[in-house]
């Protein structure tokens, strides 16, 4: 009997077959094949042919399918649609598991390559499911723990490539997921890894679908959930871990291919698994072979695993509307309110102590040490456009982080969240791909102009669809993934735009001028002011719709405006620091447990505690790995991280 699914699949096979044909035959007519006879009598280009070219299709299908059979396992352990290896950030583990061990411990990789990436993607993965855990595996938890751990392993990553400049272009080529291909090893290997995961795979589709029932029906009829959740946990860490070690990372194909099969009418447990397996491989085989002519017409050669990151964004946003959850909570309920003037007296005082050490705290050979006034007066030249430009970029953070805040009513909402960052920096590339030696203004304009369409884009679609504050958050995680899959296709382009941008996500004040310095504390005092003549909107926003409209909110345009002060905030405070700080985010919930809860107050202590902030990571990372710098972007990160899982780990 013939199926609407067998129809689809059939034609998927026709397309990814004639595409691998294609680019065979465009690189050496078939008259000219002759892959039976020995290597020695072989052409050049036919032991390319045999060697890097058929194997490349192969591998393709392999790692598509094993990547749609984890993200079929996962969606259906955790009855979560947008569960995924890149979504749940198994992915960005085994990453810097094999950054770390290649730039440290190269003789790990070369023996046990497979074993550092699994062990990589298995510690992510006990980090995000303990968190969900702790929230009852609530989908939009899971996706905000992963998202922790993929930004904070990216940023450690990014951090260690840069350091280690000999290998750059190759760790920033095996990131996007490069399937070249030098012989059939690696084909073999995932045949037979496959193979047995599959079988396996097949053996728990029984336990997976009485699991979905609920755990009361299946401990009932006899299923083991907990040896059975960690053996599928297991096999998809095993899954993603194999991929990740031969062909680098490779993303949202685990997510897409379940829904196809979904959406061609299919619903058995067991031919889920398996057609979603196939489903990943024809994706990722149809991906490369357009990856292949495309870089063949264009004469750049570009990572087949960051092409498929841009069907992720889209895709995340189809299906918002398809998750229920249970996080409860506003941004903005009852809270304590203390007398603002003392306690921002408090705040500027630690701002001050944190600025006096920036010029006077230093460390050598020696140690640590506290600079006479005869240094201080030697160094001040140089050290205060780093400080005032450190300043006023967490200030504009923080100011961010506070309207972003205010305006989705939502308490987990910043910058680097909700995609604004990751607009910004499609703006910095942008200018640095279409302007040949762009100006710091037209860089800072670009900034600005992709913060404001990645922030419009998201509180566009959760106005349009009417989402609550958590699904507006998935939202912003949708467009941070479109806008990493552009990024890391553009890295993997490998010329000076690639060591550019790679610079700008690890953020760094070492090179800051004078002027630079003060146009960025221009633009901070500029943006405060105006978020404090919005601060009566911004006080009726998080009240919803009605009540806005009932007291005299002009919602659309004060939406707009909002958007506007925090997609500038960002894009400007994004060029010193780049996308990872964390600032954002941590800035207005310090200062709302204070008691800044008034939004005057709030806006005003949140800037001055991104101010601290921004200048302590600094100073730290400026000091802590002397003589080596670390980026501070990272570091700022590095401060944030921590808090952002206390938030995540709160039990609903």
């Amino acid at each position: 009997m013939i199926t609407r699914t067998s129809v689809w699949f059939t034609l998927a096979a026709f397309v990814a077959v004639g595409l691998q044909l294609y680019n065979a035959t465009s690189f050496l007519p078939y008259s000219e094949w002759s892959l039976w006879q020995p290597d020695a009598e072989m052409t050049t280009q036919q032991i390319i042919l045999y060697y890097a070219v058929l194997p490349r299709g192969t591998v393709a299908f392999l790692a598509g399918a094993m990547l749609g059979l984890a993200g079929a396992l996962f969606q259906q352990l955790f009855r979560n649609p947008i569960a995924d290896s890149s979504t749940l950030g198994i992915s960005a583990g085994a990453q810097l598991a094999i950054v770390s061990a290649t730039l440290f411990a190269p003789s790990l990789v070369d023996e046990g390559r497979s074993a550092v990436a699994i062990a990589g993607a298995g510690i992510a993965a006990s980090v995000v499911f303990f968190l969900a855990w702790r929230r009852r595996f609530d989908p939009v938890a899971m996706v905000i723990a992963g998202m922790l751990v993929s930004i904070t392993t990216s940023a450690i990553a990014a951090a260690m490539t840069i350091s280690q400049g000999e290998y750059l272009m190759s760790l920033v080529t095996w990131n996007g997921g490069a399937l070249s291909q030098q012989d059939w090893a690696p084909s073999f290997y995932l045949t037979v890894a496959f193979a047995a995961a599959l079988t396996l795979g097949v053996a728990l589709a029984r336990p997976l679908h009485l699991l979905s029932f609920g755990e009361e029906v299946a401990s009932g009829l006899g299923v083991r959930i907990t040896q059975v959740r960690v053996a599928v946990a297991a096999l998809g860490v095993l899954l993603t871990g194999l991929v990740s070690a031969f062909v680098g990372l490779v993303s949202f194909v685990g997510l897409a291919a379940p829904h196809i099969v979904r959406a061609c009418g299919t619903r058995d447990a067991r031919s889920m698994l398996a057609f979603s397996a196939l489903a990943g491989g024809l994706l990722l085989w149809i991906c490369d072979g357009f990856v292949q002519i495309i870089a063949s017409s264009a004469d750049e050669s570009f990572p087949t695993g960051a092409i498929t990151g841009l069907l992720g964004g889209p895709l995340l946003l189809w299906l918002l509307s398809r998750i229920r959850h249970t996080t409860p909570g506003r941004a903005y309920g009852q809270q304590v309110i203390r007398p603002a003037a003392p306690m921002l007296a408090a705040i500027g005082g630690c701002v001050a102590i944190v600025t006096l050490a920036s010029f006077f705290v230093a460390q050598d050979q020696g140690g640590w040490l506290l600079l006479s006034m005869s240094e201080f007066q030697q160094i001040f030249s140089m050290r205060w456009p780093r400080v005032v430009a450190t300043a006023a970029a967490g200030g504009l953070l923080g100011v961010s982080g506070a309207m972003l805040q205010r305006l989705t009513s939502n308490p987990l909402a910043g910058p680097e969240v909700l995609g604004v960052s990751g607009g910004a920096g499609i703006g910095f590339a942008a200018v640095l791909t279409l302007i040949p030696a762009p100006t710091q203004a037209e860089i800072i304009l670009g900034s600005v102009v992709g913060a404001t369409i990645s922030t419009a884009v998201v509180t566009s679609y959760g106005g349009r669809r009417q989402l609550e504050p958590e699904r507006l958050l998935l939202a912003g995680v949708a467009v941070s993934s479109l806008t990493s899959a552009v990024l890391g296709a553009l890295l993997a382009i490998g010329d000076q735009r690639s060591w550019q941008i790679l610079n700008w996500l690890a953020g760094s004040a070492a090179t800051v001028t004078g002027t630079p310095a003060l146009t960025l504390a221009g633009i901070a005092t500029v943006v405060l002011a105006c978020s404090l003549l919005v601060s009566r909107w911004l006080t009726l926003l998080p009240l919803g719709y009605s009540v806005s409209t009932a007291l005299g909110v002009p919602l659309r345009p004060a939406r707009v405006l909002v958007i506007v002060l925090a997609a500038v905030s960002t894009g400007a405070a994004s060029l010193l620091v780049g996308p990872l700080s964390f600032v954002g985010l941590l800035a207005p919930h310090i200062a709302l447990r204070a008691g800044f809860s008034r939004s005057r107050d709030q806006l005003t202590a949140s800037f001055v505690l991104g101010s601290a902030l921004m200048l302590l990571a600094d100073l730290g990372a400026r000091n802590l790995t002397f003589p080596y710098e670390l980026p501070l972007g990272l570091f700022a990160a590095l401060i944030g991280a921590p808090y952002l899982t206390y938030l995540v780990s709160r039990r609903a």
